[in-house]
């Protein structure tokens, strides 16, 4: 793991949407700097026309007690680029968009709330997975990998359905959503009706918003990067299986004996099917 860093970059990246013009400039300054330079407020503020108070606010709204505390961690993060061995420009393209979203996935991974969400799922009964296009078949994977595990687990990407389910949703149900945008409206929407009805909602997305804590109990960072969402480069699905990975890893580690268990008669009913 030595070659990755916690970069604050893929938070200032999931908020973004959320910011004023001012902000976005200073966002913009910091996403695509790759130079460890003089970061005092006095100086970046002189070099982008913003007020040092501006700054303040910018840092607070990525998470941060203050600009000091920020410029810490984002100074931290930074690295040299390494140019790549590879001539071929398609398959560096692709490789290092891999290597990028890969990097950004390890910056957003939060242990802590990665062991809010396993207790969860060790306490529900029923679990439902919402997406739509290639959310929706990471949904099916989702269901796939769980299900060998014992999860009672549902993976649904039409709309009628998602808004039939909600009548079947209580205080047992786990709802799960994948949105990389966080507008999919039908999505949305019927999160939202599963916390009405009681179930406990976790949203996996790259934008965060401060309207989204309203109705889900969990916000899962998935990793972005621009025009992600059209697959022009690689899948969509990439940031999210990483991340579904990830926690399948952790969730494993909850009852391992019991769970290897499960997952070993799984593969043996199917080798005899």
């Amino acid at each position: 793991m030595s070659n990755y860093k916690k970069s604050i970059v893929p938070q200032i990246e999931a908020i973004y949407a959320s910011l004023s013009p001012t902000e976005k400039n200073i966002a913009d300054f910091f996403i695509h700097n790759h130079q460890c330079m003089d970061f005092s407020a006095k100086n970046i503020s002189s070099l982008l026309f913003v007020s040092e108070p501006s700054l303040s606010r910018f840092a607070k709204k990525c998470g941060y007690k203050g600009y000091r505390e920020f410029v810490f961690y984002y100074k931290e993060g930074l690295s040299e680029k390494v140019t790549p061995l590879i001539t071929d420009n398609s398959t560096t393209q692709v490789l290092d968009t891999y290597q990028e979203l890969l990097n950004k996935s390890y910056a957003l991974v939060d242990n802590a709330q990665l062991n809010r969400i396993c207790e969860i799922f060790a306490k529900q009964k029923r679990f439902y997975v919402y997406g739509k296009g290639s959310s929706g078949l990471a949904a099916q994977e989702m269901k796939l990998r769980f299900m060998r595990i014992g999860l009672n687990i549902e993976a649904i990407s039409d709309n009628h359905v998602m808004k039939m389910n909600s009548v079947l949703l209580d205080d047992t149900c786990v709802v799960i959503g994948i949105s990389i945008s966080s507008k999919t409206p039908e999505v949305m929407t019927s999160l939202k009706a599963a916390k009405a009805a009681g179930a406990i909602v976790i949203l996996m997305t790259s934008h965060r918003e401060p309207q989204q804590f309203e109705f889900c109990d969990e916000v899962v960072l998935l990793a972005l990067r621009e025009n992600l969402e059209n697959g022009k480069a690689i899948s969509p699905q990439f940031p999210i299986l990483i991340m579904l990975d990830i926690f399948y890893s952790h969730f494993l580690n909850y009852d391992t004996q019991r769970k290897e268990m499960l997952h070993d008669y799984t593969l043996n009913v199917l080798s005899h099917s």
